[in-house]
């Protein structure tokens, strides 16, 4: 009997440190992205298809060094911070590690920048927007000490402020607009803001700047942690390559139209996935706790099974919304020229429907310490990906191909990962039939139906039905759990 209220109470905590944390998360990004949003529309409106283009191709390329440039010790560090002695030591080791980094990708960046393109507004941009590495990598620190010390309401805070920023910039614009390259300028000098509130109040009073960069940290101890921690290196990095590697081909294979096309696509997407990677920030730390240490005992699998149903029907909300509305919300937000961008968009959202309960996964492997694992599932997926587009472009001009890419692939990595899983025992074969059934039913038949019933009526409907289920079955579940 005490063991049982020890549990429930155990279980109590868990729900409130994930509700007060997603809570902040998805209040603050609704707000940040409405202001990014309108920020990335006045661009697409004020500037023309080309300069537009060739500010999308320099953020691509330092997207790309951004994803290498963090080594993707993000969880890795959270994982050793929830249980080192010597925080400090830990922090100050992290810090210059990424300090580090952020500087030899800066280099990187520009080199590529001169060696893929000619063009000297993309090597102008570059050379400006590439300077955001430094800046991230030390904001990156910041960002996973918050979410170690469960203090993301002062991440988001100041992720906010510099919506704020930016939105002012885009109001700037309707006033008069400058070349694209002093517009670049401005958004460095508000970033460089936005690290000094990192430095100042959103460190949780664990970093300090003098002290870490004059603390001594044993190199070789350093090289060991890159070295025997490269898998990370490899899943952080693949996650963004996924998207943006498909950019890169698409500017060397199709036309600067289609390369709009594709980005105001993955615009939607970026803001759809969001809710998932908030949530996961704040369920990472708790599934640690469940399977990160496992005794004798069996490991309870309710938050993983809620977490995974909530994560299916998020997606299938996230497709069937923009498979309803995208052919009047796009046009209306950026403009006639952009009026076939809906179809492509659509295409890309095929992939939301896997890609929450993926991240999921991706973090349970990873709290069952199987990084490893999850970075070899990483490789096999993204090896699909650019296999399939490259191949799929030199046949098919059409932006179609990345965009069925990057789903095939996704389907691929979802279903090595229950192959893990199911032989952890911690899924069954039922359980991963059963969601691929779900969805292949539930998308055929909003397919079939909204072909004869309106849009906003047909969207209703469905969802009516479907969260009538959902608490029907959350109130079950609560009764067999009581």
């Amino acid at each position: 009997m005490l063991i049982n209220r020890i549990r429930i109470l155990y279980i109590k905590k868990i729900h409130s440190q994930l509700f007060t944390n997603s809570f902040w998360g998805i209040l603050s990004n609704i707000f940040q992205n409405i202001l990014f949003s309108i920020f990335f529309i006045v661009i697409a409106r004020k500037y023309s298809t080309t300069d537009f283009a060739n500010y999308i191709l320099a953020n691509t390329l330092y997207g790309f060094m951004l994803a290498f440039s963090s080594l993707g010790l993000g969880q890795w560090f959270i994982r050793e911070l929830m249980n080192s002695k010597d925080k400090q030591y830990l922090i100050n080791k992290f810090f210059k590690i990424q300090m580090s980094s952020g500087l030899l990708f800066y280099i990187i960046n520009i080199i590529l920048a001169y060696v893929l393109y000619k063009n000297e507004l993309i090597r102008n941009l570059s050379f400006l927007i590439g300077i955001n590495v430094i800046f991230d990598n030390v904001i990156y620190v910041i960002k996973f000490i918050n979410i170690a010390e469960f203090e993301q309401k002062k991440t988001f805070l100041i992720l906010t402020i510099e919506a704020l920023l930016k939105f002012i910039a885009a109001c700037f614009l309707f006033i008069t607009t400058v070349p694209i390259i002093y517009l670049a300028s401005l958004l460095i000098v508000l970033r460089f803001i936005t690290l000094n509130l990192f430095i100042k109040i959103g460190s949780s009073n664990i970093l300090n700047l003098k002290t870490i960069i004059f603390a001594k940290v044993d190199l070789s101890e350093i090289k060991h942690i890159i070295l025997s921690n490269w898998m990370f290196i490899v899943i952080g990095s693949s996650s963004v390559i996924y998207w943006r590697v498909g950019n890169i081909l698409v500017s060397k294979l199709l036309t600067l139209k289609d390369v709009s096309n594709y980005e105001i696509s993955f615009k939607f997407f970026s803001i759809a996935e969001i809710l998932p990677i908030i949530i996961s920030t704040s369920i990472f730390p708790m599934l640690v706790k469940i399977y990160g240490s496992i005794d004798s005992e069996k490991p309870n699998h309710n938050l993983y099974i809620s977490s995974f149903i909530s994560y299916a029907l998020y997606g299938l909300l996230a497709y069937t919304f923009i498979y309803s509305f995208s052919d009047s919300i796009i046009p209306f937000l950026f403009g006639i020229k952009y009026l076939t961008t809906s179809y492509y968009c659509k295409e890309m959202f095929l992939t939301i429907l896997i890609f929450p309960t993926a991240l999921l996964q991706a973090n349970l492997l990873i709290a069952l310490k199987l990084e490893k694992t999850d970075m070899w599932l990483n490789l096999i997926s993204l090896t699909f990906n650019i296999f399939i587009c490259f191949i799929g472009l030199l046949y098919f001009k059409s932006l179609s191909v990345v965009n069925y890419a990057i789903f095939i692939s996704f389907i691929i990595f979802h279903i090595c990962q229950d192959y893990i899983l199911i032989k952890r025992e911690i899924i069954n074969l039922y359980h991963a039939i059963y969601f691929y059934l779900s969805i292949f039913i539930l998308v055929f038949i909003y397919y079939y139906f909204s072909l004869f019933v309106l849009p906003i009526l047909l969207f209703i409907i469905f969802w009516t039905i479907i969260i009538s289920f959902f608490l029907l079955y959350l109130f079950k579940f609560r009764i067999n759990n009581e």
